[in-house]
């Protein structure tokens, strides 16, 4: 039982600790803008963008770190750009469409930016990270009211007027 315990702990030692740390913070960044799409009740709140973030983290550094550059046969780019399409999969799925209008794109978009978020943290971008987090929660929160107001500005144009019913 030393024998097992003694192993365990040589691999804790050994252990990338710096590969944790991005998993970490690319969850803090997902949860801060999980946290504002909770708070506004949009479907992909705080768990989506979490696991979107690390998910996308931990396959970024699994392609660098696991499979590194040897000769011109591979390519850890590859595994970006299948981030990329995976993650507009999971968007479409976000998508609603009525009769004469889509919803749900705000909540694609940042499905996607999310992921983007994670791969950066990945690859140890960590400032890219935290300012395109940041300037996203911005965008959600600041420019709402001005969504809105233009929204309703533009279906009141949409509107028929009285006299030509």
């Amino acid at each position: 039982m030393d024998a097992l315990w003694d192993t365990w702990l040589a691999g804790l030692q050994q252990a990338r600790w710096d590969l944790a740390l991005r998993i970490m913070v690319a969850a803090l960044l997902g949860g801060i803008i999980g946290l504002e799409r909770e708070w506004t009740g949009h479907p992909a709140g705080l768990r989506t963008n979490i696991l979107v973030a690390v998910g996308s983290c931990l396959f970024t550094s699994l392609s660098i770190e696991g499979f590194p550059l040897h000769g011109a046969a591979q390519d850890t780019a590859r595994v970006a750009a299948q981030i990329v399409s995976g993650i507009g999969f999971l968007g479409g799925g976000a998508l609603i469409q009525t009769r004469n209008q889509v919803r749900g794109l705000t909540t694609a978009a940042t499905i996607w930016l999310v992921a983007a978020v994670g791969m950066a943290v990945g690859t140890g971008l960590f400032f890219l990270a935290i300012f395109s987090t940041l300037l996203t929660v911005g965008v959600l929160v600041v420019l709402r009211p001005v969504a809105r107001r233009l929204t309703v500005r533009a279906h009141r144009r949409r509107q028929p007027l009285d006299s030509e019913e």
